[in-house]
């Protein structure tokens, strides 16, 4: 078990929560319209899912690596590509136009819960940034370190979790993302666009070796 190796499931688990997406765009309308409290509410609920898609995301990453280190490295391939993707699609984003009203959500807690297990990204976005991140560490990588990932990235998540909790229903959070939506999303795009490069830059020189072979 190296530091690198826990430093980057920690930086997983909390880029996951707080790069913005589907769940963060939910969690600021509730927070600006209800307040910190549903928001916490609904961060608590998701956290269930957060959870769930990292477990399976590690479980699939250590045993691709106990497989062989060529389904680690194609694997890494895909997830990079399927960050680009991502980072590519969020920089072509265009204007929504107007703003919307907010919709009052009565059951938070369980609306985060069922956003959270049910949200179809969960999974590959989990698998992909946990893989851009652990790549360097693939050869310390078992199923003896898992106990010790899943605890690193819980507390991730609890982190990530207090942060926004912390900056919702603000109304200077509020007035600053309707205004610049446009650009985070746009950012958010380029750290999915970096977390790519370091993917298929670490799954490269593997399959670099398998070809030759």
């Amino acid at each position: 078990m190296t530091g690198s190796m826990l430093f980057g499931a920690f930086l997983a688990a909390l880029f996951y929560v707080l790069i913005p997406g589907p769940a963060f765009l939910a969690l600021l309308g509730i927070g600006a319209g209800q307040g910190r409290k549903a928001g916490a509410m609904f961060m608590g609920g998701h956290l269930a899912g957060d959870l769930v898609w990292s477990t399976l995301a590690l479980v699939a990453i250590v045993g691709a690596k106990t497989v062989g280190t060529l389904v680690f490295d194609v694997l890494g391939l895909f997830c990079g590509l399927y960050l680009a993707w991502i980072g590519w699609t969020a920089l072509r984003a265009k204007p929504r136009g107007t703003d919307q009203p907010l919709l009052a959500v009565e059951r938070p807690l369980r609306r985060g819960l069922i956003f959270g297990l049910t949200n179809p990204k969960g999974y590959p976005v989990a698998l992909a940034t946990f893989t851009a991140l652990l790549a360097s560490s693939s050869n310390a990588l078992d199923f003896s370190a898992l106990p010790m990932l899943l605890a690193v990235s819980f507390f991730g998540f609890l982190i990530a979790d207090i942060i926004l909790i912390a900056i919702i229903g603000a109304s200077i959070v509020r007035r600053f993302y309707k205004r610049h939506e446009l650009a985070i999303v746009r950012m958010s795009g380029l750290l999915f666009m970096g977390f790519a490069v370091q993917a298929i830059w670490h799954a490269a020189p593997g399959l670099a070796g398998w070809r030759r072979a």
